[in-house]
């Protein structure tokens, strides 16, 4: 007799934040009935995979972490990707997550069971098949897990190495080596400085330049780091003064625009000091209103892009060619290494495997108009199924571990509920979701993504915005500070 699949409670598909901090708040409450997919080889998820030379987060290290499992080992103030990815190693290790982990285990399929009220997971294991069943899903693999590659003419006949920078290929020789660079976002200008040390030419293709500020980093002194450690309250109260700082930057991104307009002299004088050179300068100057696209911190961009061996290429690129790059005005632009540093499939992304609930109701076909979930949780249609950094949860001013935690313990006010109320599943109402998205994308024609004159991967092709929210971090902490049964209908065993 045929046993069936294993069954879990919680089936978590992810092993980034958000996915390990689901599997870190069950454990703190004695759940341990649950099993983490992953299909990369390590976790850490986007801090596992972008790997490229300068990878960082532009959020102080003091807001990225739990803040109920808070680091004391960061060494600057704003944390670079290898001391990210050790952070979460180290979660796996506090809170016992190793015996739950599955790498290497790509999710092909969910399905909803009506009869058994469970979901049927497939997924290939090291390329052998593989299923469970669960309770509840909860969903973590993010906006930032697909990279999106450039629709560029003959891409595929270039000779040299291709490679994006979420799919670094350290084995790559860099040294000189002639390089091309697409993009001038987050990832370009944290690579282009580590680069032109190494090349014997960089050579950046710029579409749309962008609002760089100064870095303020530095060091974390071992003397601050044992602080921290040893007096009680110090480093939460550090943590909360950050904290406060970049949540003031609220209302210009989600109400008042113009607020942003009053720091866009202190960019470009950063940029006028930084830059000597009058066309240069003029070439990086931005023509939209900042917070349009995610804005840039950096000090070492400035100056790599003057260096000798760097170009800043303005000419859109027509093709690319088995040697090189050929850009609009008949330049031939010579290359051995072209790197996509072109962002990820974060507004038009889809589930990237089937999903299928009641009634065989297919996630993507929903979402063929755009990506909508309720508080960015949840889907009518879905029951059980719980997203972790849904739609409209992106942040464009603060720590996306903030919202993350929000969610996280929505998620487990939901299954205590249900527990209490003994629910076999629940399913959003058609109406409150639908009321909640109209109400958002109102909000969001206020906000400076909408009004700031620019297009950006925060925007679908038709201009929806489905990667924000419109409003502050205390905001969607006060939504989503319990789980609302009268919201759902319920589905009992």
């Amino acid at each position: 007799m045929n046993p069936g699949p294993p069954h879990h409670d919680i089936v978590i598909i992810g092993a980034g934040f958000g996915g390990l901090g689901m599997g870190m708040q069950l454990k703190r409450r004695g759940r341990d009935d649950f099993v983490i997919l992953e299909q990369d080889t390590g976790v850490g998820g986007t801090w596992h995979a972008n790997r490229y030379p300068g990878a960082a987060c532009d959020i102080p290290s003091l807001l990225y972490s739990f803040s109920f499992a808070p680091s004391t080992r960061w060494t600057r103030n704003y944390p670079g990707q290898a001391e990210i990815e050790a952070y979460l190693n180290e979660c796996v290790d506090r809170f016992d997550l190793l015996p739950h982990l599955h790498l290497r285990t790509r999710v092909c399929s969910l399905e909803w069971k009506a009869d058994t009220q469970r979901w049927t997971i497939r997924a290939l294991q090291r390329g052998v098949e593989m299923a469970w069943t669960a309770r509840v899903v909860v969903n973590a693999t993010g906006g930032l897990s697909r990279p999106a590659v450039p629709d560029i003419a003959g891409l595929a006949d270039f000779k040299g190495t291709v490679m994006h920078t979420a799919r670094w290929q350290a084995e790559v020789p860099l040294a000189d080596r002639r390089i091309g660079v697409v993009g001038t976002g987050a990832s370009a200008i944290q690579l282009v400085p580590q680069l032109v040390d190494k090349a014997a030419r960089v050579s950046l293709f710029q579409r749309t330049p962008a609002w760089i500020l100064p870095k303020r980093d530095r060091p974390v002194s071992p003397a601050m780091r044992t602080l921290y450690e040893n007096v009680p309250g110090l480093r939460r109260l550090a943590r909360a003064l950050v904290y406060a700082v970049h949540e003031m930057r609220a209302p210009g991104f989600t109400r008042r625009p113009g607020i942003l307009e009053m720091l866009e002299p202190l960019a470009l004088r950063h940029l006028k000091r930084r830059v000597a050179d009058p066309s240069l300068r003029e070439a990086l100057t931005p023509r939209y209103r900042m917070g349009c696209k995610r804005i840039l911190i950096a000090s070492d961009f400035y100056p790599a892009i003057q260096r000798r061996n760097a170009r800043l290429v303005t000419s859109p690129i027509a093709r690319v060619v088995a040697d090189g790059v050929l850009t609009d005005d008949g330049m031939h632009h010579p290359l051995d290494v072209l790197v996509l540093a072109t962002g990820f499939q974060a507004a038009e992304a889809m589930s990237p495997f089937p999903v299928r609930g009641r009634g065989g109701l297919e996630l993507n076909e929903v979402w063929r108009q755009g990506a909508k979930a309720y508080l960015g949780t949840t889907v009518p249609g879905f029951p059980n199924l719980f997203m972790i950094v849904g739609p409209n949860t992106g942040l464009g001013h603060n720590s996306m571990v903030f919202m993350i935690e929000s969610q996280l313990r929505y998620v487990m006010d939901a299954l205590d509920r249900m527990q209490r109320a003994q629910l076999a599943a629940v399913d959003t109402k058609p109406e409150v979701a639908d009321a909640f998205n109209a109400q958002l994308q109102a909000r969001m024609k206020h906000t400076v993504w909408a009004k700031g004159g620019c297009t950006s991967w925060y925007q679908t092709r038709s201009g929806l915005i489905t990667t924000l929210w419109p409003g502050s971090t205390l905001a969607y902490r006060w939504r989503t500070r319990r789980f609302r049964l009268d919201e759902h209908e319920a589905l009992r065993a």
